[in-house]
């Protein structure tokens, strides 16, 4: 059974990705969880880059990862460029480190040097599957002699190195979220530990690593719980004080499997760049698997700081909800000033070739005209209950900056004939045009006046914001007149009593 873990004064945590991706969604979480523990408990969050896999780890995906970690307001004490007293913090600077615990591993007996070619362990496999055994490595290598090893060593100098594990040994340890766990070491094989000597594999190298960073909590994906006995074990035979693990459970899609890029965006840069708010993603993540005492729902990272706990996560898998992203990030974007948010939108109405920067201001792409901030943030007012995310901002304000294209069908209301509705696009154009003083409130007050003379207002104000917006679903006609101008309103008013005539 693991030892119970030495006392320390303070909680140490980490987060390791591998730089082979863009921050994962659920790397996010599990760094969050890992932050929030370290936070509670008064201890030291770290990062640690894993970065064995020499072919797939990138200097921009460990970029990726530090930035949005960053984003999300989850700052590290420890790790790559801060530093720190237990570093280094990528595994690629430490091979030396490990190298000597290898050796330590292989003169004590612990582990051996395994001669065995990969498709003749390979076809052992296909025969185990075969014939209904369990899938294991024999053992070939185990018991050699250092006058066989020293043989062998010259048709081979750099094999694998294998853990040797007690046969028939309970491993049981007690999870901080699933309570005890055990494993029976028949359930695995001399699984191996290191390619060579300067080649360490991850579950050798990550008991080095939380060792050597003198962590007391490992708080990760419940993927990693079959890694946990392999570790466990690694550390006894070092003879390393033990640790506490928690293992969260996974984030799943809508399917129930494991959430992919198939159902879901899984990259956290991904999600930013399409304009979802790092507090809102912060707070949804939380709940992927935890939840408090009460049922609120929405937190700020401090108060979060000040609640979470992982006695309060569960075990089953947390289904990623797309719709309550939504909306909790659309209850953020609510909370921010116009001004702010008219900030944050702007990047997207020049991306999407509105807008451009002209000195200190805006001047309008297509027209050339110059767009005023408050003009801007007119605009942004109006659509900031109905965002979702900023991107959404460039198809909500499309018909404002670029010419509409709509099907005639879509002006008529209910069963309204073309005499019926050019009579009524008429008569909204002739109120629009009388006004002196183009504000909403004017538009709203002329236009109301005749619409509330009918028995169906829906007969005049339907056309009218299809004839201005080119859409079904939209803001009001009012709002929308305004944000167009008087002269842009009437041009649109007179194409669409133009389609009517064309029909």
């Amino acid at each position: 059974m693991d030892k119970k873990p030495s006392k320390q004064s303070s909680v140490r945590v980490r987060i390791a990705p591998s730089p082979t991706g863009p921050l994962h969604i659920g790397t996010a979480r599990t760094a969050l969880s890992n932050y929030l523990f370290a936070r509670k408990n008064n201890g030291v969050f770290i990062l640690r880059i894993e970065d064995t896999d020499k072919k797939r780890s990138q200097k921009k995906w460990e970029d990726d990862i530090r930035d949005g970690l960053q984003w999300l307001g989850l700052q590290w004490q420890e790790g790559p460029a801060i530093g720190g007293p237990h570093g280094p913090y990528r595994q690629s600077e430490k091979k030396e480190v490990y190298t000597r615990y290898l050796k330590k591993l292989l003169k004590e007996g612990k582990a051996y040097y395994c001669f065995c070619k990969e498709e003749d362990l390979e076809a052992e496999r296909e025969e185990q599957i075969k014939t209904g055994k369990p899938v294991h490595y024999p053992g070939h290598c185990r018991n050699l002699s250092k006058k066989e090893i020293k043989e062998k060593r010259k048709e081979n100098p750099n094999p694998v190195i294998r853990f040797k594990t007690p046969t028939n040994q309970e491993v049981v340890f007690e999870d901080e979220v699933r309570g005890e766990v055990k494993f029976n070491t028949k359930e695995l094989d001399d699984f191996v530990i290191a390619k060579s000597l300067n080649e360490p594999l991850y579950n050798f190298a990550v008991v080095i690593d939380d060792y050597e960073m003198k962590i007391t909590h490992v708080i990760r994906g419940e993927d990693h719980l079959s890694n946990t006995p392999k570790q466990i074990l690694i550390r006894e035979a070092l003879g390393l004080p033990a640790l506490r693990f928690g293992h969260l459970p996974l984030v799943l899609g809508e399917s129930g499997g494991k959430l992919s890029k198939r159902e879901a965006i899984t990259s956290v840069t991904e999600y930013r760049k399409k304009g979802y708010l790092p507090e809102a993603l912060v707070n949804f993540s939380a709940l992927l698997g935890w939840h408090p005492k009460d049922d609120e729902e929405v937190f700020s990272l401090k108060e979060l700081e000040e609640k979470f706990s992982l006695d309060r996560v569960k075990k089953g898998g947390a289904v990623f909800d797309y719709q309550k992203l939504n909306w909790m990030n659309g209850i953020y974007i609510r909370e921010k000033t116009v001004s702010n948010l008219t900030n944050l939108c702007i990047p997207y109405l020049i991306k999407a070739g509105y807008i451009e920067p002209s000195d200190d201001k805006y001047k309008e792409v297509e027209s050339g005209e110059e767009v005023s901030r408050d003009y801007l943030e007119s605009i942004i007012s109006i659509y900031q209950d109905r965002l979702k995310y900023l991107e959404e901002i460039k198809n909500l304000t499309a018909f404002i900056f670029e010419d509409i294209n709509y099907d005639k069908e879509l002006l008529v209301w209910k069963n309204q004939d073309d005499k019926e509705l050019l009579k009524m696009l008429k008569k909204s154009y002739k109120d629009l045009k009388g006004i002196k003083e183009w504000t909403q409130e004017k538009i709203t007050d002329t236009v109301l006046k005749e619409a509330n003379k009918l028995n169906d207002r829906g007969k005049i104000l339907w056309p009218l914001r299809v004839a201005l917006t080119g859409k079904k679903n939209s803001a009001g006609p009012f709002e929308v007149a305004y944000l167009l101008g008087q002269k842009k309103a009437l041009s649109r008013i007179k194409k669409a009593r133009q389609k009517i005539k064309n029909k």
